[in-house]
């Protein structure tokens, strides 16, 4: 569900520009009171994980479409709604810049639609609410579907509005609504399953991992149920989630469906076409510049004869997820820095 700056206007464009910086500014205000540094390598392998996830995308039956995850619940769920919507950021930020994934121009729009809608409605509304009376692999289950499901709807209704305001008459309002929310009902069932499952597998063996996230209780703690680690150590989990992020990235990626994703599809209904072509003044300028920072388009080499080649797909899933592990990383420590040279002042 990325965006291309063909999408949008210049003013749109800005404006969700700025709501998004405005939601990053806030974010990182709220953590440098309450980001731990024993978090950060987590953020950094979340990170690297769902710039694979989203790399493999899954056939949705009889549409001719296909979809991926978005990754915001997922993050926010072993995060919290704070890092995982910065977390979410610098995945977005990497594949737009790098990786020619989301136009430059709409990446606000991009960063508004997959993060905050999941990080600061569908988590705190949804899925925080289910597990009041006691996280269990049940609660996150159900807690984990439905929110992904709701985030994910109210990602696709935020792309229909940005091109309504956006003047993009060619995607009528009604027809382009009928099409986006049903076939991203499909996406969000499937992301929900994979999302329950992987932060089921989580909880079994590290539960405080997903309890601190909700209750900010530490060493190990929650205030709610006193859960201590599983029989495997955080370490060890942390460092199985990176194996299989690049394991993702760097081999099962190779065999993701080329249907068009869900926002493609629904365009090409609309129109016959994939994409809204005809870039021109600013738009035109933007794609410029993001031609020449791609370093591999459409994950994959530059200049490539016939059909791509598939090593250029492996090697973007482990550079990629290696920038996004190391940004996200990055984010984390200067947030602790700001945070001790305010301890510093007080």
């Amino acid at each position: 569900m990325h965006m291309a700056d063909a999408l949008i206007s210049p003013v749109v464009g800005a404006v969700m520009l700025a709501a998004s910086t405005g939601t990053i500014a806030y974010s990182v205000s709220k953590l440098k009171d309450g980001l731990e540094e024993k978090k950060i390598p987590l953020m950094g392998i979340m990170g690297a994980f769902v710039f694979s996830a989203q790399m493999i995308n899954f056939t949705i039956p009889a549409t001719g479409s296909s979809g991926h995850i978005g990754g915001g619940i997922l993050l926010a769920a072993l995060l919290g709604p704070y890092a995982g919507f910065l977390v979410i950021t610098s995945v977005l930020l990497i594949q737009a810049l790098f990786f020619g994934d989301g136009g430059l121009l709409a990446l606000g729009c991009n960063i508004f639609n997959l993060g905050f809608f999941t990080c600061f409605v569908a988590y705190p509304l949804i899925y925080k609410p289910i597990q009041k009376k006691g996280i269990s692999a049940k609660t996150i289950t159900i807690g984990a579907i439905i929110a992904v499901v709701i985030g994910l709807q109210l990602g696709a209704f935020g792309v229909v509005v940005e091109t309504l305001a956006s003047g993009k008459t060619e995607l009528p309002f009604g027809t382009f609504v009928l099409l986006m929310q049903p076939i991203h009902l499909a996406i969000g069932l499937i992301e929900g399953i994979v999302v329950s499952s992987v932060l089921c597998f989580i909880f079994k063996f590290s539960p405080d991992i997903l309890e601190n996230a909700l209750s900010g209780a530490k060493n190990g703690v929650s205030s709610k149920t006193g859960a201590k680690n599983g029989n495997v150590s955080k370490k060890k989990i942390l460092i199985g989630l990176l194996l299989l992020a690049f394991f993702i990235g760097g081999f099962l990626s190779m065999f993701a469906s080329t249907n068009p994703d869900g926002l493609e599809w629904a365009i090409n209904n609309v129109i016959g076409a994939p994409e809204l072509m005809g870039q021109q003044g600013i738009q035109s300028v933007i794609a410029d510049i993001q031609d020449q920072l791609t370093i591999l388009p459409g994950y994959n080499f530059k200049a490539v004869d016939g059909e791509p080649a598939k090593v250029g797909t492996s090697i973007s899933g482990i550079v990629g997820g290696l920038m996004t592990l190391a940004f996200a990383c990055a984010i984390g420590f200067v947030i602790t820095k700001l945070k001790r040279k305010k301890s510093c002042r007080n």
